[in-house]
């Protein structure tokens, strides 16, 4: 591996777009990269940076949607401790993802106690404001965000608070990127990697792809020139075939990441199994709270954990888990932009602001 320094795109976007195409060209064949950041698939489809890419380039969009990997037993879970009178808080965009019967949107038109919050600490002080009823957070999303699931565990904690818990499904990313290179039926020559999570994880975590599976790889921001340098980057990689990590981003990316927030995680969690919607079960993807806050552990709690073992109704003509894993473009599912509209969602891709249907439907009709 060599050695990595984060870098700022030293050209103007007319230059890399340029050198882009020659690239591609010395490969002599075509090239497949995927982002999996759903800011990364935001950005790219508000930019237009797709139409501009040069013959040759294919983009893919994985599985960066927090809200669209949860696979739909989990909606199933969170609807069931609605069902039972708990107070349930979530991310906004989760309030929509169907469920197997219903959705938290459904559950809180039939007056259940479902609301809305920006970040878990609020989780915190509804608990204290309502110490007569069990108040559950979902923690949802990757590295970015489970930090803070963390530091509100610990808070609940440090306060005595017992009516407080936590249905733990944050994911994180690099198992699932192995997983996504073990697929055969995706051609990834390399990943832009989703640079807010680098910067908790550090880049080293994803050594794996260059030194073992010879993938290219770069993290980048979130402005058109960023995203536009690491394809730069990952096509001179995969012409010359030697890969390296290497960042494009404004601000420098940590090569061991934020050791305060490693360190919480280490402690409030521990890894485990769990599965991905699209990509099935993937070892050590998922994060559990470890056993001294196990009594803030919603799942084990109030007998959820069961639910995971049951088979998952199913609409068979969403196409989500193929467009989260690459293998589909959204007008390639048969409801896209008919049956499933973002106010009409069908699959969570549809439902998540950082979803690639949603994307697609704002960005890219």
């Amino acid at each position: 591996m060599r050695e990595f320094s984060p870098q700022t795109p030293p050209v103007s976007a007319e230059t890399m777009l340029r050198r882009l195409g020659e690239l591609v060209s010395e490969t002599g064949r075509a090239v497949t990269f995927m982002e999996v950041c759903g800011t990364h698939t935001v950005a790219i489809f508000r930019s237009g940076l797709r139409s501009l890419l040069p013959e040759g380039l294919r983009l893919l969009s994985g599985p960066g949607c927090p809200v669209c990997v949860t696979d739909q037993r989990e909606i199933d879970m969170a609807v069931s401790l609605a069902e039972t009178g708990r107070i349930v808080l979530t991310y906004g965009d989760m309030m929509r993802v169907p469920g197997s019967s219903n959705s938290l949107a459904g559950m809180k038109s039939a007056h259940a106690r479902v609301e809305v919050v920006t970040s878990a600490m609020q989780a915190i002080k509804t608990a204290k404001d309502n110490p007569g009823s069990e108040v559950v957070f979902l923690g949802v999303g990757f590295e970015t965000t489970s930090p803070g699931t963390a530091i509100a565990i610990k808070q609940a904690h440090s306060h005595g608070l017992r009516n407080f818990s936590v249905l733990c499904l944050h994911k994180t990313v690099p198992p699932a990127m192995r997983a996504l290179c073990s697929n055969t039926e995706l051609k990834i020559d390399g990943f832009i990697l989703p640079g807010n999570v680098t910067v908790v994880t550090g880049i080293y975590d994803y050594a794996f792809l260059t030194d073992e599976l010879h993938k290219a790889a770069a993290v980048a921001g979130f402005e058109p020139e960023e995203i536009l340098a690491a394809l730069v980057d990952l096509s001179r990689q995969t012409a010359a075939g030697r890969f390296g990590l290497s960042a494009y981003r404004l601000n420098d990316v940590p090569k061991a990441g934020n050791p305060a927030a490693r360190k919480i995680l280490s402690e409030v969690f521990e890894t485990c199994d769990t599965v991905w919607r699209g990509l099935g079960e993937i070892p050590g993807s998922g994060l559990r709270v470890a056993k001294d806050y196990s009594r803030f552990d919603a799942a084990e709690r109030f007998g959820l954990n069961a639910l995971t073992a049951l088979p998952a109704a199913k609409n068979n003509n969403c196409r989500c888990g193929e467009i989260l894993t690459g293998l589909l473009t959204p007008p390639e599912c048969e409801l896209y932009g008919t049956a499933c509209t973002p106010m009409n969602p069908i699959g969570p891709c549809m439902v998540s602001g950082e979803g690639t249907c949603g994307a697609w439907h704002r960005f890219n009709r």
